[in-house]
């Protein structure tokens, strides 16, 4: 905590331009960095031939997503398919069901478990349907507007859509006895959705799916649904799994997705029926459960042997849509006992789902708060700051549409993810030198822009209320050693108490974003004849004369203007020369598999006259040279 109580404009005497007040609107370019990626876990226990019909393997499938400036992206999954090589196609979804995409960020949900056929399987598919979707984008004021026209690439209403990519070459899929795989989907939204507002939304929606095997690629994965079984003595349960907030009847319990089981350690937290309990005394508390209880676990994926182990375990009245109304989002505000939480997912008791932009929740001295991971610990209602991502039980005392109101019970304090900028202590001179150093530029809280947030009330005075632009956070023993000035980042952790500040945020963990793959988008408006200076076999150099209001680099949603960098930016090919190359010109997609024939397409529809307007890209970001090596460019 800094050691002096003078007011933070005065301990604060240079500092950078908000990133807030230079940026403009990145509303449409962040929704264009939403990602949704799909785990399948395979485990083959059948012989090794192509096509066996008689022995089966276990399909675990799960989905997941990235953040982005969607509030909702509801559509339904009708059906999920893998073909094998001898045109067998297997059914690996039961029943359809409806996901809300904007929910799921930095884990893996699991979807299904499936019976499979061993053997080579060439092709996977989804089928999106679209006609009941309910999709809602961020406006330029950060309001929640719902979008009513949704078409494909030609301009025709969308109500179902197939997305298929072939599995083949390095990311063929063979499923063979003992040998856990690990299938990565990546339907990839920052290709496949473009929003406009003429002056309503209009969301164009051209899917693609690409694949690609990597045993580490998720490490958190979530599991819910009815609690099947439990076996205290060897420290598991069996959870039958219930996707996203689908609700079981009889007949779909009959045909259900599937049972996981779940191994949980010493180390394992649980919540059962509002209470906390660690290790072997939370399964006796499950074990007092009856049977399809709603469970909730996160957790990870282990090998050798594989298993599923749980870090949080939540089980009966803990869990959205039991006897309680729930509510889910982040504090915008807070004024006394009141919270207003945007962002907010609703469900009711009952089980029924209600995605809203704004709650408002009353709190008051008998409402119970605990702490994500840390349930042991005691708290009170004024731990609850702004920008703090919450989950709260209780009862709503109004439902009217456009002002949602709540009574709180109980309130679990969620990690919350920033996003922003390091400022270096050689760009500002906090006086006296802070025991807080660590000061950023403060761009999103989970994925909202902090423009939404109000963070009156924060501070120990008026005077020393959280400033975003020189958001102060506590790092407590973590190595941040080597962030420099302007350098990406992402952070985890919990919003220091209401009234507190500074410090304004207690970290768990820090990320450097710039080792993260970047996503690169340009637009040129008009659209250029000069907007590629030079195209080669080895890459291109990009000229950001005329360009319009998107011109960054985001990496872990942290955004990068590179009008701002000093080098000309420029795009390179991965050392094999390999990758998904597009060209979409009047309507048309072309799609090169190396750079080197991407570039002399594109030379010679240049030279023919065309104009380039917008460029997409994706790959891993050099900040000192502004270069993208890149496995895909559209």
């Amino acid at each position: 905590m800094p050691t002096d109580n003078a007011p933070r404009e005065d301990r604060i005497m240079k500092m950078h331009t908000p990133f807030g007040q230079r940026r403009g609107s990145l509303a449409t370019l962040l929704s264009a960095l939403f990602l949704l990626l799909t785990t399948f876990v395979l485990g083959g226990c059948a012989d090794v031939g192509d096509d066996s019909a008689d022995a089966d393997g276990e399909l675990i499938i799960g989905l997941t997503d990235a953040e982005g400036d969607f509030a909702t992206y509801t559509v339904d999954v009708k059906s999920l398919t893998l073909t094998k090589a001898s045109g067998e196609v297997v059914h690996a979804l039961p029943l359809s069901t409806r996901v809300d995409f904007a929910q799921y960020t930095e884990m893996t949900e699991f979807l299904t478990v499936a019976s499979v056929s061993s053997g080579l399987y060439v092709q996977a598919e989804m089928v999106l349907d679209y006609s009941n979707a309910d999709i809602q984008v961020e406006d330029a004021n950060g309001n929640a507007v719902k979008v009513d026209t949704i078409v494909d690439g030609d301009g025709n209403p969308i109500t179902e859509l197939g997305v298929a990519v072939k599995l083949e070459g390095r990311n063929s899929l063979r499923i063979v006895p003992g040998v856990p795989a690990h299938l990565t989907l990546d339907f990839d939204l920052k290709a496949s959705n473009s929003v406009a507002f003429s002056p309503d939304p209009i969301v164009t929606v051209e899917p693609f799916l690409l694949a690609e095997l990597d045993v580490e690629k998720f490490k958190t994965h979530r599991l819910r649904g009815p609690l099947a079984d439990v076996d205290v003595a060897n420290n598991t349960f069996d959870v039958i799994i219930r996707p996203f907030h689908r609700h079981m009847s009889r007949r779909d319990i009959a045909r259900h997705f599937g049972t996981i089981t779940v191994t949980t350690t010493d180390d394992t937290v649980f919540e059962v029926d509002g209470e906390s309990y660690q290790g072997n005394a939370g399964l006796v508390a499950m074990d007092t459960l009856p049977r399809f209880s709603a469970t909730l676990v996160r957790g990870d994926i282990k090998l050798n042997p594989r298993r599923f182990v749980a870090r949080e375990v939540y089980a009966g009245s803990s869990v959205p849509g039991g006897s309680d109304d729930v509510v889910t989002g982040n504090v915008i505000a807070r004024s006394g006992d009141t919270l207003t939480v945007k962002g907010a997912t609703l469900i009711r008791a009952g089980g029924s789902v209600i995605f809203n932009d704004e709650v408002t929740v009353r709190l008051d001295s008998g409402t119970i708060v605990k702490r994500q991971l840390d349930m042991g610990a005691d708290y009170d209602i004024g731990d609850i700051s702004v920008g703090q991502r919450v989950r709260i039980f209780g009862t709503l005392t109004s439902d009217t549409a456009t002002q949602l109101e709540m009574d709180a019970k109980r309130v679990q304090m969620r990690f919350t993810t920033l996003r922003g900028t390091v400022v270096g202590m050689e760009v500002i001179q906090i006086q006296p030198t802070p025991v807080v150093p660590f000061v950023i530029d403060l761009q999103a809280i989970d994925g909202r822009r902090v423009s939404l947030f109000d963070f009156s009330g924060t501070g120990s005075d008026a005077a020393n209320d959280a400033n975003p632009a020189a958001y102060e956070i506590d790092t407590a023993s973590l190595n941040i050693s080597g962030l420099s000035d302007g350098a990406p980042v992402k952070v985890r952790g919990f919003v220091t108490p209401f009234g507190s500040a500074p410090a304004d945020f207690i970290a768990h963990s820090v990320h450097d974003v710039k080792l993260m793959k970047g996503v690169m988008a340009i637009g040129w408006d008009p659209a250029s004849s000069t907007a590629i200076a030079s195209l080669t076999a080895d890459g291109m150099r990009l000229n950001l004369d005329g360009v319009g209001r998107f011109h960054h680099v985001s990496r872990g949603r942290v955004a990068i203007d590179l009008t701002e960098l000093s080098a000309q930016p420029s795009i390179v090919p991965r050392a094999s020369g390999e990758g998904l190359y597009w060209i979409n010109q009047a309507g048309t997609h072309q799609l090169h598999t190396t750079f080197a024939g991407f570039a002399d397409d594109l030379n010679a529809r240049l030279n023919d006259g065309m104009l380039v307007r917008h460029l997409a890209a994706s790959g891993p970001f050099d900040d000192v040279s502004a270069q993208m090596t890149a496995g895909f460019v559209s």
